[in-house]
């Protein structure tokens, strides 16, 4: 295939290697900081995932969230093949919490990232902020530039070259050394696996990207030659690895050396066996779902979804949890995570991509963490299938629909920090679907399927429990049903799930099987957040994620403080038109705002009361406030004021009154952004308590 194209199979195959990236992380993040010798000892062989925790969803794990973050740049850069260092960098400062979730926190000097980050946030520019000049090789060269880089492989398939320099410029913003050298070989080896198979021939592909006097080349050649020397004794090599790689001889807490011939061990001896690669790679112990995530995305890409057996797959059910300040992006799948690189893969290779739905089922196998329970009949089963679409579906099978009964096949669109079995690294959640959205939906009744079937569309709020449902409207067996329901205004909800509901007006049915094509949704909220209703979830609150600053519910109202820029965001980044309303009681500080179009940390908009007496809007750009309009308003501390901010097209309209006093303001950007969530804000040593939060549509006046 020639260099740089795109394969006829490219979507798929990008699946495969994420699902084997998240398949590796899951499988061995138990291990994590074993040693070899601890493994053998006290588990023997790990043939499959362990602890898992009945009921709970696997955590956040920065090898995952961290590349979703990287994968950004791309996308707000709008540079393609010239996204640099710098680029990669505000990717961090926008959608990374300050110090919190994402990435292992351990301190200036400690934590190569988190060194990173306070050198970007105080004005260090990348590459110097990864850079050996400026931090010392031993930081510089942990193992992060390795584990954040598969992705860079998935958006340049064949093209090694490309991919390993994609890897470079983002390593450069943590790291430098043989640390940006292991981003290189693992991105020029998952870029390699869309025509190669022979994890010998990756190798040597990923060898020639990096300097063959580097110690990273070093180690991956004495690895190649005992496995010549040994091939049927991986446990040898990995006696080798320990006494002449091992982290004894290597600075710092995890460094990329040791890890990296773990890497190279597994896939040479796995020779492309997808479950064999992944078992070694976490027998051998040490950073063990970094190491174990490599090699799955390597051999996933190589070997294609057919290669990776179902028993991997299934506890997984297509779901991705993440952490970020972007709420809304820490709830994904593993079909939308592979759309996303797809298309932005096909976007640097000058290539355009057809729209998806947000749920869909073209990807083999895909359940895209779709769920189903039912009354009075139940889902035996729901699978992945072309049956009834060449596109492909999601089928779930029934067993005895009797009359009257309903089943429901829908998606998680809300989870709290409790359902995960752990939460290192903080996850932060907003649900996904809003009141005042429209849902819309393809449904399909089997063949056979008895006459008196109604579909419909539903939400349920996690708050009450309560099931929201649009009317019903037949559904005539094997004919595609188009559904589509605006979701009424509610007060103080929290939508947790979304999906379709069959109802069974008819004859009992006794077995079939009825088919989803799509689920998607848009279109402006329109909603009300009751704070008395929310509670406090880690160092947040229910549907809420932090950028800074300490938050809490107290009295039915929320209250925030602190110092610097503290700011709480809620709602989805594609929001467009709407207007957010809220009552504002500033108690101390001259800071008290509301925040419109937030596109993370470094872009939005902010309203609300500003010293001198004075009601002020803010556009934020690089992570900086300017003012941009302001009116004399004459506000008080201690009293309740009314916040209005309009975001309309490339217009903003500001309004507040309150105490006997009222001002508005207008402003139009010549540089708008589009779209974003809402936010609240209080900055500079301010304290403010905020209720009565409303989100509705924009109106034509304002």
């Amino acid at each position: 295939m020639t260099q740089g194209t795109i394969p006829p199979d490219y979507d798929e195959r990008v699946y495969a290697g994420w699902l084997g990236k998240c398949i590796g992380v899951r499988f061995g993040a138990p291990l994590e900081g074993w040693t070899y010798d601890e493994i053998r000892r006290n588990l023997g062989a790990v043939e499959y995932y362990l602890n898992e925790a009945p009921g709970k969803l696997f955590k956040p794990d920065d090898d995952t969230s961290l590349p979703m973050i990287l994968i950004r740049a791309l996308e707000d850069s709008g540079v393609g093949w010239d996204v640099s260092p710098q680029d990669i960098a505000e990717a961090w400062l926008n959608y990374l919490g300050d110090q919190h979730g994402t990435l292992w926190w351990g301190g200036y000097g400690v934590s190569t990232e988190h060194t990173a980050y306070l050198n970007l946030a105080s004005g260090i520019p990348a590459p110097r902020s990864g850079s050996i000049a400026q931090n010392g090789a031993a930081l510089a060269e942990q193992i992060g530039g390795q584990i954040f880089s598969d992705i860079w492989g998935l958006v340049a398939p064949n093209d090694p070259a490309r991919a390993a320099t994609l890897a470079a410029r983002a390593s450069s913003v943590s790291h430098d050394g043989d640390g940006i050298l292991g981003g290189r070989f693992v991105a020029a080896l998952v870029s390699a696996a869309f025509a190669e198979r022979n994890p010998l021939a990756l190798i040597e592909t990923g060898l020639a990207h990096i300097p063959p006097e580097s110690e990273y080349a070093r180690v991956v050649r004495s690895v190649l030659d005992f496995y010549h020397a040994h091939p049927d004794d991986w446990h040898a090599c990995m006696r080798h690895l320990i006494e002449d790689f091992g982290y004894d001889r290597y600075p710092g807490e995890v460094h990329i050396i040791p890890n990296a011939g773990v890497v190279v061990m597994a896939l040479a001896y796995g020779e492309g066996d997808f479950s064999r690669t992944i078992q070694i790679a976490n027998m051998a112990g040490w950073d063990t779902d970094c190491n174990v995530g490599n090699v799955g995305a390597i051999i996933g890409v190589a070997v294609g979804l057919n290669g990776i057996e179902w028993r991997w797959r299934e506890p997984m059910n297509d779901l991705l949890v993440v952490a970020s300040v972007i709420g809304t992006r820490n709830i994904l799948t593993i079909p939308q995570c592979a759309d996303l690189f797809a298309r932005l893969g096909r976007a640097l290779a000058g290539q355009g991509s057809e729209p998806r739905p947000r749920y869909h089922w073209r990807y083999p196998g895909a359940t895209a963490n779709f769920q189903a329970e039912g009354e009075r009949g139940r889902v035996i089963e729901i699978r992945q299938t072309t049956a009834a679409a060449n596109e492909g579906a999601l089928q779930a099978s029934v067993r005895k629909l009797n009359k009257k009964g309903e089943l429901r096949l829908f998606t998680r669109t809300y989870y709290r920090p409790s359902e995960l079995n752990g939460n290192y690294y903080g996850a932060e959640f907003t649900p996904l679907i809003f009141p005042g959205q429209t849902v819309s939906a393809e449904v399909l009744a089997q063949a056979g399927a008895p006459e008196g079937l109604q579909a419909g569309l539903f939400v349920r709020d996690a708050h009450t429990g309560q099931m929201h449902q649009s009317p019903v409207q037949p559904l005539a067996p094997d004919q595609w049903q188009s559904l589509s329901w605006q979701i009424p205004r509610l007060e103080g909800a929290c939508l947790s799930q979304a999906g379709v509901v069959v109802r069974n007006l008819g004859a009992n049915w006794e077995i079939g099987a009825f088919h989803l094509r799509s689920l998607d949704w848009s279109g402006a909220p329109d909603y009300t957040i009751d704070f008395a209703r929310e509670q406090h979830e880690g160092s947040t609150l229910s549907q809420w994620t932090r950028l800074r600053g300490y938050w809490r519910l107290e009295n039915g109202n929320l209250h925030g403080s602190g110092p610097g820029l503290c700011e709480l965001y809620t709602g989805d980044i594609t929001w467009r038109d709407y207007t957010l309303e809220v009552t504002i009681t500033p108690l101390i500080g001259a800071h008290h705002c509301a925040n419109v179009r937030v596109q993370g940390a470094q872009r939005s908009y902010a309203a609300g009361l500003a010293p001198d007496g004075t009601l002020a809007l803010y556009r934020k750009a690089g992570g900086v406030y300017e003012q941009v309009a302001s009116a004399p308003f004459a506000w008080r501390h201690g009293e309740r004021y009314t916040l209005r901010v309009a975001a309309r097209g490339d217009g903003l309209t500001v309004e507040a009154e309150g105490a006997g006093v009222r001002a508005a303001l207008d402003w139009t950007d010549p540089a708008p952004y589009a779209s974003g969530q809402i936010g609240l804000s209080t900055w500079h040593g301010s304290h403010t308590a905020y209720a009565d939060l409303a989100v509705r549509p924009v109106k034509a006046s304002e």
